[in-house]
């Protein structure tokens, strides 16, 4: 390397963001993901090993997906191709895979392509990849923050490994942290600064495991209090870091991942009866931006499946919040959409009146189509009894109790078992009161249970 590319390189690296001077360069200093790149782990020994294969790198930003993409580069004896799929297209694309196979057949050597950003790839583009993917002469490995199986084609997912990255730790931040601080090389350690444990445990917790976005505030902190020219050294307390990174960005895609695991949470954790970590939920999509509507809609939805007649007034109380929202939105509507939430993940649960739906429509769908009894059919036309429509029928309130055994359906079917928790209890015991006054011939003279529960 010459003088003139050295002083090149040397003024690049010093206008580079600090979370790029301090990307890791090797196995050793890659921080978290310890259940694929810790000491035995899968992805480990392939690149020990020099045998890596087809992988996706998928997780949400600043979790290290381009950082172990470098680290690659730096094991594999193979040729490395850095692309982003924002910027290059179809015709780049197939240039590398051509060089690839000349330099495979010129040089018996082997090329890897990195493609970030990988699910903006169109589904024809992808499709480019697939040929020269599935013989082997090139190893693909793309990084996306989108589910792979919904953003990448299912061809080159069967013929990739797939990594999941999860968000940073508190700790992995704040050693990355105390690593930018020390050193003086690539880092922040040629200024002298005081910065308080306070201060990195804020960058650490706000962060939300992202390192990019905690270097990035760290070195805001430092270079904005040089910038205004203080004496002495640089002293950052909780206070400067709190000024330096501002509100937390709450990673949330509306039609993404997020949208659905965090409202696949709280449904359950209303359906689990955990008020604390339905009412986090709730708070994590109001404040992520989500349509209120959406939240009651499926509050709604929880109170009718998942606690139906065990407490009748969950779906009131619901109904209540869908109405609510619509009428004053937000920010007010939390309230009503809090109470609806808390009051459903309280409630004794029952999914006996859904079990019955999805059982009958079942029937519906798949079984013999059951007429309706004569007796049963409209009777309020010239004709119909000239028919035999409404002949027979027997009027429940003409009867003493208010009950009349008679056929309704015309098959033996037993769709809907109540529980013995809250509410159904109760009808539960009407229903067996109903059946024991049809097996004695007795009308059912004794008290409702239904009255004791009102």
């Amino acid at each position: 390397m010459d003088l003139f590319e050295q002083q090149r390189q040397a003024a690049f690296k010093r206008v580079q963001p600090l979370a790029v001077r301090m990307r890791p360069t090797s196995l050793e200093e890659f921080v978290g993901q310890e259940h694929f790149v810790g000491h035995g782990r899968l992805l480990r020994r392939l690149l020990l090993a020099d045998r890596l294969t087809s992988a996706i790198l998928y997780g949400p930003p600043g979790t290290g997906k381009t950082t172990l993409a470098h680290v690659i580069a730096a094991h594999t004896r193979a040729a490395f191709e850095q692309v982003n799929a924002s910027a290059v297209g179809v015709k780049e694309i197939r240039e590398i895979l051509a060089l690839a196979r000349e330099r495979l057949a010129s040089a018996s050597q082997r090329t890897v392509l990195f493609i970030d950003e990988i699910h903006r790839f169109s589904r024809a583009q992808q499709d480019v990849l697939l040929p020269d993917v599935e013989a082997g002469l090139v190893i693909l490995v793309g990084a996306t923050t989108e589910n792979p199986f919904f953003a990448v084609n299912s061809p080159l997912i069967s013929r990739s490994q797939i990594f999941q990255f999860e968000p940073l730790s508190d700790e992995h931040i704040m050693t990355l942290l105390r690593r930018a601080i020390q050193d003086a090389d690539r880092g922040l350690g040629r200024f002298a600064m005081d910065i308080s444990e306070d201060a990195l445990r804020h960058w650490a917790t706000a962060s939300d495991g992202d390192a990019r976005r905690a270097l990035t505030a760290l070195e805001v902190a430092v270079l904005s209090q040089i910038a205004e020219g203080r004496p002495g050294r640089v002293v950052i307390d909780r206070t400067a870091a709190e000024q330096s990174i501002q509100r937390k960005a709450l990673v949330y895609d509306g039609t993404g991942d997020a949208h659905y695991d965090v409202a696949s949470a709280f449904i359950k954790s209303m359906r689990g009866s955990d008020p604390d970590a339905a009412v986090y939920w709730l708070a994590r999509m109001l404040e992520a931006g989500e349509d209120p509507r959406f939240i009651a809609r499926r509050i709604a939805i929880c109170a009718a499946e998942d606690v139906g007649n065990a407490d009748p007034m969950a779906l009131v109380l619901a109904n209540a919040a869908v109405q609510v929202t619509e009428f004053v939105g937000l920010p007010e509507c939390q309230l009503p959409l809090s109470q609806a939430a808390i009051y459903v993940a309280c409630a004794p649960k029952s999914n006996a009146s859904a079990v019955a739906i999805w059982e009958a429509a079942s029937d519906v769908r798949q079984g013999r189509t059951i007429p309706v009894p004569k007796h049963l059919r409209d009777a309020h036309y010239p004709g119909a009894r000239r028919l035999g429509h409404g002949s027979g029928y027997q009027y429940s309130h003409e009867h003493e109790g208010g009950y009349v055994e008679q056929e309704y359906l015309g098959v033996e079917r037993t769709y809907y078992r109540p529980t013995d928790r809250g509410h159904e209890a109760a009808m539960a015991a009407y229903l067996e009161l109903l059946r024991k006054s049809s097996a004695s011939g007795a009308p059912p003279d004794e008290r409702n249970p239904l009255e004791s529960d009102r």
